[in-house]
């Protein structure tokens, strides 16, 4: 059994920070970081254990889509695995692409995020995609981009 850690890798709490400053209305209702006796106990071998892991719970009405987060965190050098919905992916075997995740908790209410051993300082953006403004149609993203354009000078009458 991996020893237990007494608190959570600054980049496992980032993950929380981050995703509740960019979207303050999430559900947080299944967040976690460091594990109850009865996780550390199912699963000794955790990442939870060690401050290395974070759960960010799932949550499309405030804009929290973990299977979008589980797709896009692939590319990040921290992380070491996902498990998403049934899904697992990892570094380690990323040739396989998703795997069957066949532990006991399907992880359907949220994404679990396992850090690498070196990566527990970087607290960088975890989620900077959702910093960016969605358009629900094109129009709406011509509207903007034109609105973004400085408005042309005017010429003064002498």
């Amino acid at each position: 059994m991996k020893p237990v850690a007494k608190k959570a890798t600054p980049a496992a709490m980032a993950v929380l920070r981050q995703a509740t400053a960019l979207r303050p209305k999430r559900n947080k209702a299944s967040d976690g970081i460091l594990p109850s006796a009865a996780h550390m106990k199912q699963n000794p071998s955790s990442d939870h254990n060690t401050g290395f892991a974070v759960d960010l719970t799932h949550d499309l009405k405030h804009g929290i889509d973990c299977a979008d987060i589980f797709d896009k965190l692939k590319q990040d050098k921290r992380v070491k695995y996902l498990i998403f919905n049934g899904r697992i992916w990892s570094k380690e075997r990323a040739k396989e692409g998703n795997r069957k995740y066949t532990g006991s908790n399907q992880h359907t209410r949220h994404i679990h995020i396992s850090i690498n051993d070196d990566m527990g300082k970087d607290t960088s953006p975890w989620l900077p995609w959702l910093d960016k403004p969605v358009f629900k149609t094109a129009d709406a993203a011509r509207a903007a981009a034109l609105r973004l354009k400085p408005l042309p000078k005017k010429k003064e009458n002498k």
